[in-house]
């Protein structure tokens, strides 16, 4: 059980690391990244605070959640964003809240995609 919940959480920081890759790269006005590690450390410190810090923010925003019909739910992502790069400093910068709430939207529907038709199909073989 442990094996397997740590597999997914290596698995989850290589998703997002690519992803914040990615976005850095097309989105280098809003994001951007010093280079491959801090996009991995960056993604390690992302995976830590959701892993603490946002189920407390989703518990204290639950009516908030409830009543955006958990579209709130975008906005913790982003403040968790926000949070990592004041964090990081200068090795990982978002541009600003509104930037952040963009690649929180992108990073969700990246997530998404990957999970649905690249890693569900391969744990069934």
């Amino acid at each position: 059980m442990l094996k397997k919940w740590f597999a997914n959480a290596v698995i989850n920081v290589f998703i997002n690391m690519v992803i914040l890759m990615m976005l850095a790269g097309y989105l280098h006005t809003m994001v951007r990244i010093s280079g491959v590690w801090s996009a991995f450390v960056t993604s390690v410190i992302l995976s830590l605070l959701n892993l603490f810090v946002r189920p407390v923010l989703i518990l204290f925003s639950l009516p908030v959640t409830l009543m955006t019909l958990g579209l709130f739910i975008f906005v913790i992502n982003a403040m968790m964003l926000y949070l990592t790069s004041a964090i990081m400093g200068p090795a990982f910068d978002i541009d600003g809240f509104g930037s952040a709430l963009i690649v929180a939207i992108i990073m969700a529907i990246c997530q998404m995609i990957i999970q649905t038709f690249i890693i569900k199909p391969l744990r069934h073989h």
